[in-house]
């Protein structure tokens, strides 16, 4: 996984003029991942058939901010993210919005919730730049086991994480 979290913000921020924006998440239809283009993990990906995908979109917009796949673990009574990715046009000094990372976690917390298990996450950072990343940003701890780079998100920071990611600029949790 290699996502940056850029922003803590309600909603995603509008690069061009600061503003907020409502946003929203569905579940992305199979049409809807054969049509990505550019994007840099293959969501259409065999190893993926088993995960549960997120779109994160713009209120009254269509277009895909960010893709996120989870995996509901029953066993470990957590929600895995196998993989995390904001849209291409969402990179670099030129992207449209920015807080979409951070959004795309909320949502792993927000299943892990509605499945009954607090709000737990864990996910497999790419490395360990990415791992003082997100325990920064996310409130993410580093266990690094089984994976070197296994980091969870515990109730505490699913907490937090809701709290700010809420989805709504006047919404209060």
């Amino acid at each position: 996984m290699n996502i940056e979290i850029d922003k803590l913000t309600p909603c995603l921020e509008r690069v061009s003029d600061k503003e907020i924006v409502d946003t929203t998440f569905s579940p992305v239809t199979k049409a809807e991942l054969k049509t990505l283009k550019k994007w840099q993990f293959k969501w259409t990906a065999k190893d993926l058939a088993e995960c549960e995908i997120y779109k994160l979109t713009v209120e009254n917009d269509d277009r895909i901010q960010g893709l996120i796949a989870i995996q509901d673990m029953r066993g470990s009574n957590a929600v895995y993210v196998k993989i995390a990715e904001s849209a291409p046009h969402n990179f670099g000094t030129s992207k449209e919005y920015i807080g979409v990372g951070g959004h795309l976690f909320a949502i792993a917390v927000q299943r892990s919730y509605e499945l009954g298990y607090g709000g737990f996450v864990y996910m497999d950072a790419k490395n360990t730049r990415l791992v003082k990343h997100y325990a920064e940003r996310l409130g993410a701890i580093h266990i690094g086991h089984p994976h070197p780079y296994r980091m969870i998100i515990d109730e505490m920071a699913a907490y937090k994480l809701i709290r700010t990611y809420n989805f709504r600029r006047d919404s209060n949790v």
